[in-house]
């Protein structure tokens, strides 16, 4: 009784990068601005700024840079089975 509604499968190569530089810049971001301004109010107002930059650039960088990623790992690792 799942009524949650799919996406098609061939959406799943924009979907995961989407999601995986979403979790890594709020993160990143997160952490960079919490060391500059420190636990204060300021890193509440900064960090969603700093964040929306990071993953408006970290995601099309993302997308040009897995297929070199998978590539690289293909050499590097011996395929299962």
């Amino acid at each position: 009784m799942n009524s949650v509604r799919k996406l098609p499968a061939r959406y799943g190569a924009f979907v995961t990068p989407l999601i995986l530089s979403g979790l890594m810049t709020l993160i990143v971001s997160g952490i960079s601005t919490l060391r500059v301004l420190g636990p204060t109010p300021a890193f509440r107002q900064g960090w969603p700024g700093a964040w929306g930059l990071s993953w408006l650039i970290a995601f099309p960088v993302l997308l040009l840079a897995l297929p070199v990623a998978r590539r690289l790992t293909a050499m590097l690792v011996a395929p299962a089975g």
